[in-house]
């Protein structure tokens, strides 16, 4: 999967992200209609797409950048509420030491450089994942992009960083456990309620859609809980070359899927009747 996420400093970047003024209208009404509320796409393909190229692997991470922009820039403008994206699993700390290293410091400059960008579009960051791993260096522009962007009332962008979906339920589910040790709540109140509270992105709505790229077929350990109910859309598509069309098109497939929650479709369709 894609290991991080960089925007550029590039001098059309503020039309890059707020999106082109076509796009709404190139979906029809039914799909507009029918738009999640939260996405979520594993970004994966970056090193492949450079190894295709005959270039080293870090180009490929750069290549995702404007992949990145057009993601933001699509949710933003269609008015999806939140856009997860996979940056860096806790399971990417096995690449080499040198990928791993140069990855974290093009966290880095992603967040320092693209801060005023993200605020001035209204863009909430929210970094989700255990970051006491990560340098205090790193932590600290963690804190001050998520502090920087707390009261935008755009799209809330949260990127996964050192993040799994396992770590995400065993943390909550360790918080929960603190509070009946301490008396706080009974082990009865331990509710599937409970724990979502204690969750990352427990204040989001759960994901709607989750789109993987780069032609593999599996969820990698990504938001299991929140994803519970997710319809998943596969792309062969490397991350690179995910543009706003590719979007559109997993855009289109969710639409045309019946969300049935454990009801029949008799059921759905009654509902929608009323």
């Amino acid at each position: 999967m894609s290991s991080t996420v960089e925007f550029d400093s590039d001098p059309n970047a503020d039309s890059e992200l707020v999106a082109s003024q076509l796009l709404p209208g190139q979906l029809s009404d039914v799909v507009k209609q029918s738009l999640p509320k939260h996405v979520a796409i594993i970004m994966d393909g970056n090193g492949r797409w450079a190894q295709q190229q005959g270039k080293a692997r870090v180009f490929g991470h750069k290549a995702g950048v404007k992949a990145v922009r057009r993601a933001v820039s699509t949710a933003s403008q269609l008015g999806i509420k939140s856009l997860t994206l996979f940056a860096f699993s806790s399971e990417n700390w096995r690449r080499p030491d040198k990928e791993v290293s140069l990855l974290m410091e093009l966290f880095f400059t992603v967040l320092q450089r693209e801060l005023k960008l993200l605020d001035k579009n209204q863009v909430k960051l929210n970094i989700i994942g255990d970051i006491s791993r990560f340098s205090p260096r790193l932590q600290k522009q963690i804190a001050t992009a998520q502090e920087k962007t707390a009261a935008n009332t755009g799209l809330i962008l949260n990127v996964a960083a050192n993040y799994g979906g396992r770590w995400d339920i065993l943390q909550a589910a360790q918080k929960l456990a603190e509070k009946v040790v301490t008396g706080e709540i009974s082990s009865s109140q331990m509710t599937e309620d409970a724990l979502n509270e204690h969750l990352c992105m427990q204040n989001q709505s759960e994901v709607d859609l989750m789109i993987r790229t780069g032609g593999d077929y599996r969820i990698s350990n990504f938001v299991l809980w929140q994803a519970a109910y997710a319809e998943l859309v596969f792309t062969d598509t490397l991350w690179p070359d995910f543009d706003e069309q590719a979007f559109r098109d997993a855009l289109v497939i969710f639409a045309s899927r019946q969300r049935r929650f454990g009801l029949t479709g008799s059921q759905i369709e009654e509902i929608r009747a009323i």
